[in-house]
């Protein structure tokens, strides 16, 4: 038997109650308000980065322990069927914009999930700015949207991928898309795996890139 999916709205609802807190004293202390509070735990709503960031400083917990009380929550009642859902929208994805990628995370009240659907717009053109090759565990596939990719991995000679076609790999094979005779390119990101909790990666990238200055961007340009 396995458990249901924990939502944002459940972690939301369950470290308010944990405080003994009111919807409005939440709201004072961690700055957002009470109606969008009250959106979240009805699952009408979800949090950007910067809501989370305010929810997390709000409690005095870093962004990391935020997601451990996840984690460490109560999980609602097992049952035979894993019944989660969630709708992509607007008001439903973490977007974190970094110089050579722009990730848009989506169907982001799901905290705990087998996949991690994620829209990439890839600006970087060349070996020369990135930090570092991708390697993870479990698996992804990559549909292009927009452009050309050149997929360069450690066990294969580099490919192109352009519009309409995709690639599946093993995340644990060092791996990185640049953008091919194009200025940018946009793909659909699917991982699987045992590393697949959205918010652990978002924060893991966060630590990793958003220490430097990058310039704004909207994604879907």
């Amino acid at each position: 038997m396995r458990q249901r999916t924990v939502s944002l709205s459940h972690l939301v609802r369950a470290l308010r109650n944990k405080k003994g807190w009111t919807l409005r004293e939440m709201s004072k202390l961690v700055g957002i308000p009470v109606s969008t509070l009250a959106k979240v735990e009805h699952d009408r709503l979800s949090l950007n980065f910067e809501k989370l960031q305010l929810l997390a400083s709000g409690l005095g917990l870093s962004l990391s322990e935020l997601f451990s009380e996840a984690e460490g929550s109560p999980r609602p009642a097992e049952a035979t069927v894993n019944a989660c859902r969630s709708v992509t929208g607007k008001n439903n994805c973490v977007h974190i914009a970094t110089l050579n990628y722009d990730y848009r995370y989506l169907c982001a009240d799901l905290l705990h999930r087998g996949m991690a659907p994620i829209l990439i717009r890839i600006k970087a053109k060349t070996w020369e700015e990135l930090d570092q090759l991708s390697r993870r565990s479990g698996e992804e596939f990559v549909y292009v949207l927009e452009g050309k990719i050149a997929v360069h991995t450690e066990c294969y000679s580099p490919m192109t991928i352009e519009v309409g076609q995709g690639i599946y790999l093993d995340s644990s094979m060092s791996h990185a898309f640049l953008a091919r005779d194009c200025d940018e390119a946009l793909v659909l990101t699917v991982f699987s795996g045992d590393n697949t909790d959205l918010f652990h990666q978002l924060v893991t990238l966060a630590d990793r890139e958003l220490r430097r200055p990058f310039p704004a961007y909207p994604l879907g340009r």
